[in-house]
């Protein structure tokens, strides 16, 4: 995933987890209330934290992309990350060929002119993750070592982040009282 320099501090501590992970679980709400998932390949990180993906507008989760909720997993490293927010479809074409990679060719097998082929951008509301950066072996020490003395051993860090989909606030320009001098 290409990932696009945060200005924001809890969107960098984002990307820096999700870093590395290429597949992410969509899951969306169906016309009946149930939830439904999907893998979907993380193309790029942009610099407001919006999430982009390539997505056939055939498919039924273009109609139901709010609310969404994307889910990133890496076990073996120890690191979730949950991103609740909403999603939409953009038909940028040229968006569409910067992005285009030969992976996406078995989906969209004429390229990035593809007809059905359009840009999925998530934009991420709140994030909560878990992060235990220790090897296996200590997060299995750890989790020994909890029920032998029956206290909790730390085993990484969890937390939130929310408001990431709120404008940076641009500041506004006070005015300058102005002296005029007559001459």
């Amino acid at each position: 995933m290409k990932t696009e320099t945060q200005t924001r501090a809890d969107l960098a501590h984002v990307a820096q987890l999700i870093d590395g992970i290429p597949v992410a679980m969509l899951t969306t709400i169906d016309a009946d209330g149930t939830l439904s998932s999907r893998p979907m390949w993380a193309l790029e990180m942009d610099a407001a934290g919006a999430l982009w993906f390539f997505t056939d507008l055939r498919s039924g989760k273009v109609q139901r992309m709010r609310p969404a909720n994307l889910t990133f997993a890496d076990a073996g490293r120890g690191t979730w990350v949950s991103l609740s927010g909403h999603g939409e479809l953009v038909m940028d074409r040229a968006h569409i060929q910067r992005l285009w990679s030969v992976m996406a060719k078995p989906w969209f097998p004429d390229g990035p002119g593809s007809p059905e082929l359009a840009l999925l951008k998530f934009e991420p509301d709140a994030a909560d993750y878990w992060d235990a950066p220790n090897s296996k072996m200590v997060r299995a020490f750890g989790l020994l070592a909890t029920v032998v003395t029956g206290r909790s051993v730390a085993m990484g860090e969890h937390g939130s982040h929310t408001g990431l989909s709120a404008p940076v606030p641009v500041p506004v320009p006070v005015p300058v009282p102005m002296t005029v001098l007559e001459v």
